[in-house]
């Protein structure tokens, strides 16, 4: 029996044995002080008189330290024994690790894809702070019972910036330099031969694409059973390494995709230079490859599909930039009435706006056949627009054209080149829908107009609606018989109420006045339909009739994404959990890139109370985006109800800057702080919001969130009387918001469901 279970070092209870890692030896533990279950990691008896081992194992500690993300073991602290042993104290998980799973068989391709890509997230993060693990293996990932992928062992982790060989990685090798693994360069290798990627082998520079070799061998591995890299000694395995090139999945597991056969070989690339540049790079592909193996189909050129991306705007004027955007839109509209067409929605599709990627990339990360390329030149009354059709696959172009008009023949053109796309090489085997473009005013300063009050409602914050108002009002003004500007003005209005930007008293009578003099002018408006719903739902409280509106909305037009986002809300806080979760997944499908439709599903694991997956969606669009107020919002929540209170209090801190003190996010900061005994912070939070609502609209039932997580009961149920009163939108969650469990014993609380509507 090991010498050290049982016996107790500082505050440390020794459980048992739980394995050995590089440069140590882990020992589950009890932390006497804070009453939880750690592991500890000590120096093997027969390195630890050795003074580089030492150094390196302290090194571990520092590195692993200074990360702090989901995907990575967290380090509590280093400590020494009475013996002058140093130890280092981590979190301690329950779970397997990815080899003693892999030993009981290859994993399915859905659970290895979620593995790898927590790890590529992980990475990113180490790679960002330029720390290179140089260890990764299914040894050193530990997979929790909640189906989160920890990175461990840091022993071998390296800064960016260290000294190292100079770079050979642009050379041949020549043949006589891979004889010699054979012999003479095996004992100098640091690392796990089997997962060292080709400039380790050779002991040349090493640097973050080292790990992503490691990644792909694992992610081989767990695909298929084995490493891609197999021999029978050393030397040989690194000559394979070295010089072979692995045999294709599709051999090995017939049911795994083209797609993540491309992604692994790109990882193992020989030479780091035709590897991913970065972890966030081969993150995306990996995502995609997941999208395809949970839709559970073939390759994307099977698929008649499409993006259109954004409209390059050459004009002299940059403000022109709405009116790009907006004709891609409107094709993108066009395209979506054509049947058995998978077209990508906007948000996905303008994704990698300003990103410098080529169009051919970006169809491939999106998982279309096609995509649609153009550039405006808008000069007073003349337009000239440039497009051309590429196919993802090959590159070929095509259809291509220029269309040299008046600004007046601006819908007769956007008609043509949908029509043009239908009859494609690419896409023609589903027929021709005539008219496809809409003509949805006469008055073309109207409709320029219309655009542009699009284009500030997408960027969502207060003062960007407040623009979009102004530009749909003018909109109107010039012609009242604009169905599409009502049903603009009408979202602002409802944005604007939902997030507490402005008193929902005005904001949302206004959103259903204009959504039912839309639907006068156009009954068959999706969007409209859309709007009148969401007001039902968050102000009038009339359920009944919302569903009505969002299905008749989601008739109308199948692809419309807000329609099926606001869809999937109402289920979710009627308690309809598996419905919320299935209409959220059917978003991402054809949006797999929107943060807000990301955020949709985090916000739908939140309230289905599987906070874990909630924290995982939300951690993972927060790296993609870490300004975006509405995924702050809710990941702060998650975080704080997995006891990662710092943490929480962290990214709502955040997200009170970047929305300019929003009363959302203090009343969600002040119940972190209540419900952590910080008292006198999350009163002053109250002071704050109490005198803030003086004088402008506060969310009255999030103030008695607060006061709830204070243990001041009477005070919660006075703040939502006044929430109820008050309409507060904020009151439809009452069904299920985790907020309010300490009050649902009481029989307040169950008479309030009621007249809400929710019982």
């Amino acid at each position: 029996m090991d010498e050290r279970i049982g016996r107790t070092y500082a505050h440390y209870r020794i459980l048992g044995k739980q394995g050995r890692g590089s440069m140590g030896v882990v020992y589950t533990a009890e932390d006497t002080r804070l009453e939880r279950t750690v592991a500890l990691k000590f120096l093997p008896p027969s390195v630890s008189s050795d003074a580089g081992a030492k150094s390196r194992f302290l090194q571990e500690a520092r590195a692993a330290s200074a990360l702090d993300h989901p995907n990575i073991c967290t380090i509590h602290s280093i400590e020494d024994t009475d013996d002058g042993e140093t130890f280092i104290v981590m979190a301690y998980y329950d779970g397997e690790t990815i080899k003693e799973r892999i030993q009981r068989g290859p994993l399915p391709l859905a659970l290895a894809l979620d593995v790898a890509i927590q790890v590529a997230r992980g990475l990113a993060r180490a790679h960002e702070r330029g720390i290179v693990h140089r260890d990764i293996k299914p040894a050193n990932l530990i997979r929790t019972h909640d189906g989160v992928t920890k990175i461990l062992d840091f022993g071998l982790a390296k800064l960016a910036a260290a000294p190292d060989p100079p770079p050979e990685n642009e050379r041949e090798i020549p043949d006589g330099e891979v004889a010699e693994l054979d012999a003479t360069r095996t004992d100098a290798w640091v690392g796990t031969l089997g997962y060292m990627s080709s400039e380790q082998v050779l002991r040349e520079r090493v640097d973050h694409r080292t790990d992503l070799w490691a990644l792909g061998v694992t992610l081989y591995e767990m695909v298929a059973g084995r490493r891609p890299f197999v021999a029978y000694s050393a030397g040989a395995l690194a000559r394979a390494i070295v010089t072979d090139t692995p045999e294709q999945l599709a051999a090995l597991r017939p049911d795994s995709p083209p797609e993540l056969d491309n992604v692994i070989r790109r990882a193992l690339a020989k030479h780091p230079t035709d590897r991913y540049a970065t972890a966030d790079e081969c993150l995306s592909d990996l995502r995609r490859v997941r999208i395809l193996v949970e839709r559970g189909r073939g390759p994307a050129a099977r698929v008649p599909s499409i993006a259109v991306l954004p409209f390059d705007n050459l004009s002299a004027d940059p403000e022109q930039e709405y009116f790009c955007d907006g004709m891609a839109d409107e094709i993108i509209h066009a395209l979506g009435r054509v049947p058995d067409l998978r077209v990508v929605a906007r948000s996905s599709a303008f994704a990698f706006k300003g990103k410098g990627l080529e169009g051919r990339e970006i169809g491939r990360r999106l998982d279309v056949r096609a995509v649609l390329e153009g550039s405006v030149r808008r000069s007073g009354s003349t337009l000239r627009i440039v497009v051309q059709l590429v196919e993802v696959d090959d590159g070929y172009q095509l259809w291509s054209e220029t269309y040299e008009r008046e600004f007046r023949d601006l819908f007769s053109v956007q008609n043509e080149i949908a029509q043009a796309i239908v009859g494609s090489q690419a896409i023609r085997s589903i027929g021709r829908a005539t008219p496809l473009a809409r003509r949805p005013t006469e008055d073309l300063e109207a409709y320029n107009l219309y655009l542009r009050g699009r284009f500030h409602w997408r960027k969502r914050g207060a003062d960007e609606l407040r623009r979009g108002l102004d530009c749909f009002k003018e909109a109107i003004g010039r012609d009242p018989g604009f169905a599409m500007a009502h049903a603009g003005l009408a979202d602002c209005y409802n944005i604007l109420g939902y997030y507490s930007a402005l008193d929902p008293s005005s904001a949302f009578p206004e959103a259903k006045r204009g959504a039912k003099e839309a639907l006068g002018i156009d009954a068959s408006l999706a969007e409209a339909h859309t709007s009148l719903a969401f007001a039902s739902l968050m102000h009038d409280w009339d359920f009944p009739a919302a569903d009505k509106a969002f299905q008749r909305a989601m008739e109308l037009n199948p692809d419309y994404p807000t329609a099926r986002h606001w869809y999937a809300e109402y289920l979710a806080l009627m308690g309809r959990s598996s419905d919320a979760l299935s209409v959220a997944s059917k978003v991402l499908e054809s949006d797999p890139l929107s943060l807000l439709a990301n955020t949709l599903l985090g916000w739908v694991y939140y309230y289905a109370r599987d906070f874990e997956r909630a924290r995982s969606k939300l951690e993972e669009v927060h790296e993609l985006e870490d300004d975006f107020v509405p995924t702050m919002l809710w990941l702060g929540l998650a975080r704080h109800q997995l006891e990662d209170h710092d943490g929480a209090v962290t990214v709502l801190q955040r997200a009170i800057d970047v929305s300019d003190g929003s009363p959302l996010m203090w009343c969600a900061l002040g119940r972190v702080y209540a419900a952590t005994g910080k008292r006198s912070d999350a009163g002053a939070v109250l002071d704050l919001l109490e005198q803030q609502a003086r004088q402008e609209w506060v969310p009255p039932g999030q103030i008695a969130g607060i006061h709830a997580a204070l243990g001041r009961t009477d005070d919660a149920f006075r703040w939502l009387e006044r929430g109820y009163e008050q309409r507060d939108p904020w009151m439809v969650f009452t069904k299920v918001d985790p907020a309010w469990d300490a009050l649902r014993d009481d029989d307040r609380f169950a008479d309030l469901v009621r007249r809400v509507g929710l019982q």
